[in-house]
Parts: C-alpha cells; structure tokens; sequence
C-alpha cells in the first residue's frame, strides 16, 4: 500500500522516524512531572477566580460526572502550598515547567527535520508558550459553554481556540523558521484531533477514573491520568508529523508557498 500510495507511505515513515510512540511517552511525562507542581502553585497564590476556573476546565476535560475531589483538595491547598514555596521555589517551579515546552519543541523540530535551536534564542519561547498554555486552559470550562451560549458554539469556539493555540504553538517553538501557512494542516489536525479526543473524553473518563479509584484507591488517579495524558500526547505528535507531510503532498506545496516532494512534481 506505501508503493501504491506515496503519502501514505511518507506518513508512516514520518512516524517511524520521529519515534511517535517515545516521543509522546516522553511529552506525557513531562506533562505530568512539570507542568502539574505548576498548576498546584498557581492555584495556592492566585485569586479564588482563578482557582475556581481551573478546577472547572479540569471538570470540563475529564467529563461532568468524574470525580475530582482529590483534585479540588489538592488545589485548595493553599495555606500548605504556601507555607512550603517562597519566591524562589515558584520560580524554581517555573523554571522547571519549561521542560515540557523543550520536549514539545523538540517534537516540532524532527517533525520538520529542524536542528536544535539554542538556549539563548529559545529560552523566552519555552516561558511564552507555558503563559500561553496556562492561559488557554483556564478558559477550557467557559469555552465548552460558549461563553453562555450554549453546548454548539462552545464546540465551534473550542474547534477554533484549539486550531489557533496548535498553530501559534508551532511557529513560536519552531523560533519562525517554518512560515504560518505550512504549519496550518498540523494545526487543524492537532486541532480536530485534540478536541475529538476532549469530548471522548468526557465520555468514558467518568467510568474510568471511579473503576480505578475503586480498586487502586487515589493511585488510580495517577495511573489512569497518566493513561490519559500519553493518549492525548499520541494525538499531538502524530498531528504534527502528519502535518508536515500533507504540506508538502499534493496540491497544498502550491496553495502554500512551498516547495512539494520529489513524488508529487
């Protein structure tokens, strides 16, 4: 099938070749490792508001009837949280939540065969994109809602957030040297790929996360999240590289500005 269809076989060797499945272990990894302390901080320091918003796009995610108690307590930690971290644990904390920016910018650069960009050019991308990721997140739950008008324009609003935020979140970690118009198909893949595996989410999460608390107690909360975060990690990666290879196929080098493959000529 690969000789027969060109993309097809591009597409899967575009896979092979960025380690799909190690690279979204990794990323979900990093996920969990760094970017959860900076949520549970933010939560401690910031106004109630926030807070509350935070918990509720968590609950948006996860499904309406998941139960997220843990979660509830563990951001209302406050008092504790504060106790424990002074102005250079939070920027310790932030600083260490770049990691998860690094492994995503590393995805982006052998998706599109990139070398490695340096520290110095790149430090203030990896702290942009975390603000950026933050700020997106916060606005999960009112997104869902359509700002209160209702569940279809929650969904359209949530299609186009995610298209934009996949967008920006390429050419910002890529430092500018792949245009706006080839990073496009990976943005509405990751885009279409991230909010269908959102709603699935909220379907069977539910179920999921009361079975495994049932039988592993609050370590289920941990294996089933750290499930759920490598699935969404899978989507990410495979709609980046998938992306790069649809703009160079066919008719999208023309439609944007860029040089096609060998095979498409």
């Amino acid at each position: 099938m690969p000789r027969r269809t060109p993309v097809i076989g591009r597409m899967l060797g575009r896979l092979i070749s960025v380690n799909w499945m190690d690279a979204s272990a990794r990323l979900a990894a990093q996920t969990f490792l760094a970017a959860l302390p900076l949520l549970i901080v933010l939560a401690a320091f910031a106004p109630k508001a926030i807070k509350d918003a935070l918990t509720e796009s968590f609950q948006a995610m996860v499904g309406k009837d998941a139960p997220v108690n843990d979660i509830q307590d563990t951001l209302g930690a406050q008092g504790a949280t504060k106790e424990a971290y002074g102005g250079v644990g939070i920027l310790v904390t932030l600083v260490s939540a770049t990691a998860l920016s690094r492994a995503l910018q590393s995805v982006c650069e052998r998706c599109w065969e990139l070398p490695k960009s340096g520290a110095r050019v790149a430090a203030w991308r990896w702290l942009a994109w975390l603000l950026g990721w933050v700020a997106a997140l916060l606005l999960q739950g009112t997104l869902r809602h359509g700002f209160g008008g209702g569940p279809l324009l929650g969904a359209l609003l949530s299609l186009v957030t995610a298209v934009l935020l996949w967008w920006w979140t390429q050419h910002l970690l890529l430092g500018g040297r792949v245009g706006w118009l080839p990073l496009l198909p990976g943005a509405v893949l990751a885009g279409v790929g991230m909010m269908s595996f959102a709603y699935l989410s909220g379907l069977f999460m539910p179920a999921t996360l009361k079975r495994s608390i049932a039988q592993f107690g609050s370590l289920g909360y941990v294996f089933t999240m750290l499930s759920w975060l490598l699935t969404g990690c899978c989507v990410i990666v495979a709609s980046v590289a998938l992306g790069q290879v649809v703009a160079v196929s066919g008719p999208f080098p023309r439609l944007l500005g860029i040089p096609g493959t060998d095979d498409e000529k």
